[in-house]
Formats: structure tokens, C-alpha cells, sequence
């Protein structure tokens, strides 16, 4: 079903009025949208069924038939705290951090991050709004302004988990099997394509965080970000 990004400025009762450019225009020349036809809208809360009511040159109505709370986003909270990648490479752990459920990414300048990137890019909002649309979620990744290691609020989280490629013993199976009760909010956190430096390994360590090895093979940051919160996401859904 064609989905649609909304906010509760767009709800009047049992209706919804969809004014975004963009959007009109993707549903009316993309999609060719007719009356009657059935679309789905998402607020970051809550799914609607609806029918497409009326088509204007701004705006398209929508009647609202079902209302549903949030199904798909997991009650546990998973955060994720990335090294900033080299564009596309970015592009696309945004894209499936969202597809996958993750509930935030936190963009991080670190001491051998390869992109200098200082502040958070528009087009990451764009990314996850294109790629909600698609897995058909109702809870949008949420992308937080950029900031240092030391900046993190690590003792907001009841598990910190930081994959490391020195690393060799104690492993992320070993760890979620020994902390799997009382959790409420983790945080992975992820090095860039130069891997971390020694002193913000050491930083997170005395800090509380569990470092941990993925195995023999070195990923690359963006897989790594990948496979750790589909872990995470599997194990605690």
C-alpha cells in the first residue's frame, strides 16, 4: 500500500489533509492516485487507513477508515552512535538503520573519522522519511546533531556495547547472554572507515562500556552498524 508522512497538524477528525509539495506531487504524477483509492498515513505514532477523498491542485484529502498504534517498533529502545561515513556509505546505513528499527543515530567526529562533517546533513532526514516509507513503519529513525565521543550521555543506557577490532576474546553473544534483564535503552556504538583510536577505546571502557569482538572477519563500519542492530533489534523484539 502507497504510504504517506504526515504530522498531527494534518488531522481534522476523521480526516487528513496532505499539503507537502513533494508529496502531492509523488502521489499525483508518480503513484496516479484516483479517488477511492487507498492509502496509508504514519505520524511517528500511529498508522491510518484511508481513502483518498479529494484531489486538489494543493492538497489532497484523506478519509480516515482505521487507526492503528504503533506494531512494528520495539519496546526496547536501540540507539546507535556511527562514526560519520563517507557519503553514500552514510546514505546507506541511515537507509537501513531505518528499514530495520533502530530508534536513533547519533553521528559522531571521531579522532580518525575519514568525512569532516561538523553538522548534520538535510538530506539525512530525507533518507529516513524515503526509507519509512518503504518498510512500511510508523516510527521514523530519529538523527540527532553531531557529536564527540565524550560528549555521549552513556549513563542514560543500561547497555553500551562497542564493537572493536582488537578485540579477540569476549564476544556480542557472550555479552547479550549474561545482560538480558532489565534493559530498557542500549547504545552501540560504531568506529568510521579509520576504526577508533586507542584513547576513545579507553575513554568508553572506564566509562562502562562492554567491548566486544564480531568475529575474525573486519567489517567494514557500515556493515558492522548494520549486523550489530539487526542483532540487537532480533534479540530484544
Amino acid at each position: 500500500m502507497i504510504s504517506v508522512i504526515i504530522s498531527e497538524k494534518n488531522i481534522f477528525e476523521n480526516k487528513i489533509v496532505v499539503d507537502d509539495k513533494a508529496d502531492i506531487n509523488h502521489l499525483k504524477n508518480v503513484f496516479r492516485v484516483k479517488v477511492n483509492e487507498k492509502i496509508r498515513a504514519v505520524d511517528g505514532k500511529k498508522e491510518y487507513f484511508c481513502r483518498v477523498e479529494e484531489l486538489d491542485k494543493k492538497s489532497i484529502t484523506l478519509i480516515i477508515d482505521e487507526v492503528f498504534e504503533d506494531r512494528f517498533s520495539t519496546k526496547i529502545k536501540i540507539d546507535a552512535a556511527i562514526g560519520i561515513l563517507k557519503n553514500d556509505k552514510m546514505d546507506l546505513t541511515i537507509q537501513k538503520l531505518t528499514e530495520i528499527g533502530i530508534n536513533k543515530l547519533i553521528p559522531l567526529n571521531t579522532k580518525r573519522g575519514v568525512a569532516k562533517v561538523s553538522e548534520k546533513k538535510e538530506k539525512w532526514d530525507l533518507i529516513v522519511k524515503e526509507a519509512l516509507k518503504q518498510c512500511q513503519a510508523v516510527r521514523p529513525l530519529i538523527i540527532s546533531d553531531v557529536l564527540k565521543i565524550e560528549n555521549l550521555k552513556l549513563e542514560e543506557y543500561d547497555l553500551v556495547i562497542v564493537p572493536y577490532e582488537c578485540e579477540e576474546e569476549y564476544t556480542l553473544k557472550n555479552l547479550l547472554i549474561k545482560r538480558k534483564d532489565m534493559i530498557e535503552k542500549i547504545l552501540y556504538i560504531i568506529g568510521p572507515e579509520g576504526g577508533f583510536d586507542e584513547s576513545e577505546i579507553e575513554y568508553l571502557k572506564n566509562n562502562g562500556a562492554n567491548i566486544v569482538t564480531l568475529g575474525k572477519r573486519i567489517l567494514r563500519a557500515e556493515t558492522a552498524s548494520i549486523v550489530v542492530g539487526g542483532v540487537l533489534i532480533n534479540e530484544f523484539q
